[in-house]
């Protein structure tokens, strides 16, 4: 989990630098300085089970009193993240984060025999998600026999060998392999082939994926795995791409060629689909592709530059977004009126 660059006026400087007892109303202005804050609780500490807010002096009411007044969240029972922080991370952060949050309210109340599997291994791990909720995914050795888990977690007991268990982040996580076949017994067909494209991107393995979802016959969701493995290609580079690829088959059109490489008088420029025959592109330009990395007008000039520098080759393009993914018989039209059908 990322720490942001800068944080926000933090509430709880005032009471890291007093007493809990003593400590002056929550009120706004500048906080103390790093040197003003108890050394025992660095600045970069944005997680507390509530014993150790305890261990820091601050009664339960205090505690109260903090979360009321915005100082502390409470993520989960028995454990607060500071609220500035939490305002700082984006969507992909605040998930992490809830995964953070449960490991460390473990420390003190489990045994550590569990391992983060399925879409959470997948967060760990760095894989794409799409429209995936934040339940928490454990593999365990076993279920309660009574009291079970936080409604948000959902364990599961499949057996892990040695060879099934990494460490990312200070966790351990199923690998990359059995996490993209766990996954894909609680994902949709969708959620589950986005997951699939990018985990064989980085390393997977196919062979290893097919192996395990051989040992899952006859669990539940396992006919979703095995389509979506049928149809996984680690060539999609977003899940924007994964979805058009997908789709493009399911309409029955020639299959393109993905990442397609031509060379340029500016050099060799890669299209993300193509039917090098016919001089068609198919680019997915999702809202990333120009605001993620490069200054808005920088990247829109760099893309227009290409773009001329292929149509003098006598290329010719079809520009998808988000929204013409679920206009089907829109996009088909275009592309056969383009493919010449």
């Amino acid at each position: 989990m990322e720490y942001p660059a800068t944080q926000p006026e933090d509430p709880l400087a005032v009471v890291w630098a007093g007493s809990a007892e003593s400590a002056r109303p929550l009120t706004p202005g500048p906080g103390p300085s790093a040197a003003a804050l108890d050394p025992k609780l660095p600045e970069a500490v944005n997680l507390w089970r509530t014993e150790e807010l305890l261990d820091r002096g601050l009664s339960a009411r205090k505690i109260r009193q903090l979360a009321a007044g915005g100082a502390l969240l409470k993520l989960r029972r028995g454990c607060y993240v500071r609220r500035s922080f939490w305002a700082a991370l984006d969507a992909n952060g605040a998930s992490r984060c809830r995964i953070e949050a449960y490991a460390h309210r473990c420390l003190t109340s489990s045994t550590g025999a569990y391992v983060f599997s399925h879409t959470t291994a997948a967060r760990l791990h760095g894989l794409f998600l799409w429209q995936v909720d934040d339940t928490i995914h454990l593999t365990v050795p076993f279920l309660p026999s009574t009291g079970g888990h936080a409604g948000d977690v959902r364990a599961h007991t499949r057996a892990l060998t040695p060879a099934d268990v990494v460490h990312v982040a200070g966790h351990r996580v199923t690998s990359l392999a059995r996490t993209a076949a766990d996954s894909g017994l609680v994902l949709n067909y969708a959620q589950g082939l986005i997951l699939m494209d990018h985990a064989l991107r980085l390393g997977a393995g196919r062979e290893a994926v097919e192996l395990e979802c051989a040992r899952l016959r006859g669990a539940p969701g396992v006919s979703t795995l095995k389509k979506v493995l049928a149809h996984a290609d680690p060539l999609s580079e977003s899940p924007g791409e994964t979805l058009l690829r997908d789709l493009v088959r399911r309409l029955r059109l020639p299959a393109p060629q993905l990442q397609f490489e031509v060379r340029t008088r500016l050099g060799t420029y890669r299209l993300d689909c193509a039917w090098p025959e016919r001089l068609v592109a198919m680019e997915f330009d999702g809202r990333g592709k120009y605001f993620d990395y490069d200054p808005t007008a920088e990247a829109i000039f760099a893309e227009r530059r290409r773009e001329k520098a292929l149509m003098e080759l006598g290329w010719r393009f079809i520009r998808v977004e988000w929204r013409d993914l679920f206009r089907e018989h829109e996009l088909k039209t275009r592309l056969l009126q383009v493919l010449g059908r």
